[in-house]
């Protein structure tokens, strides 16, 4: 990739990189070229957004120049900003990721906000909150609800070990890993204890629809995050039908769901006694998470 000439003999401003990615991008058919070009200059430059406008002289050397050409050519082959910046902010927290992470997205805060309210509740009842993040990732729902309340504390399982060493070195650079543990373990498999908040956001997407999937989802989120089984809900089985174990008499069990799949989601939890006790909309008005009481 060439950017407007050879970095070593006339180096760009950080803004005209950033127009001359957007256009490239453009061409190549990203969805979101402007925000996805001040990313990743931003990111790479280690500079925020306010920098970027306001400093107009900021000229990268010729070593940040081809990393900015590299991180490019990447974003054009269609691998996410996120992914190749290695980190995403989520809930006001930088999360590194890895290949064996989903990537957190802004929908999923919705799922934080729903969880806070149990997790405050029970400090409230108790003055301690035990939350079990099942399928963690790079642990950012039980990160992201451990920076709002100090007095929670969570274990985080997940099928992939390397999953869990990234949730793990989270915890650590927020100077949470004294209230957060992992555990290897495939759904409840390995899993001792009760908890008072139950939450995931599990894999919900059909099979046949993975294939249809934008690449950047296709081909950089691990598949086992990703794929929900032949209609979307073999983790819900799973969930309602195990939890009743492992929740508190007054715990609450908060999930996500795909945008079409709330009634079917709800009857599975009500065949295994629970009740909705809310549905939530994501960012974009549609239906996105789901609370249990179990009766």
């Amino acid at each position: 990739m060439t950017l407007a000439g050879p970095a070593t003999e006339s180096p760009q401003t950080a803004l005209r990189l950033v127009e001359d990615l957007r256009r490239r991008f453009e061409q190549a058919g990203v969805a979101s070229p402007e925000s996805d070009a001040r990313a990743l200059v931003c990111g790479i430059l280690g500079i925020d957004l306010t920098r970027l406008v306001l400093d107009t002289e900021i000229r990268p050397d010729a070593a940040t120049m081809r990393r900015i050409a590299d991180a490019a050519d990447r974003r054009c082959r269609r691998e996410p900003v996120h992914r190749i910046l290695g980190k995403r902010f989520f809930y006001g927290l930088e999360l590194t990721l890895s290949e064996e992470t989903l990537e957190p997205r802004p929908d999923t805060e919705t799922l934080v906000e729903a969880a806070l309210r149990s997790v405050l509740a029970a400090v409230q009842r108790k003055g301690h909150c035990s939350i079990l993040d099942l399928g963690t990732g790079t642990g950012a729902i039980g990160l992201a609800l451990m920076s709002e309340v100090g007095a929670a504390h969570v274990v985080a399982t997940d099928i992939a070990g390397p999953a869990l060493e990234t949730a793990a070195a989270n915890a650590r650079a927020l100077g949470f890993d004294d209230r957060f543990r992992t555990i290897l373990s495939d759904w409840f498999e390995n899993v001792e204890g009760v908890f008072d908040v139950i939450v995931s956001n599990p894999p919900y997407i059909r099979t046949a629809d993975i294939a249809g999937l934008a690449p950047e989802v296709r081909l950089h989120d691990p598949r086992a995050a990703l794929d929900g089984g032949a209609d979307g809900l073999d983790a819900y089985r799973v969930v309602s039908g195990e939890a009743a174990d492992y929740l508190d008499s007054e715990g609450r069990i908060v999930i996500e769901t795909g945008y079409d799949q709330h009634l079917q989601i709800i009857a599975l939890f009500e065949q295994s006694g629970y009740v909705c006790e809310s549905r939530e909309k994501d960012l974009g008005g549609n239906d996105r998470v789901l609370a249990f009481t179990h009766v």
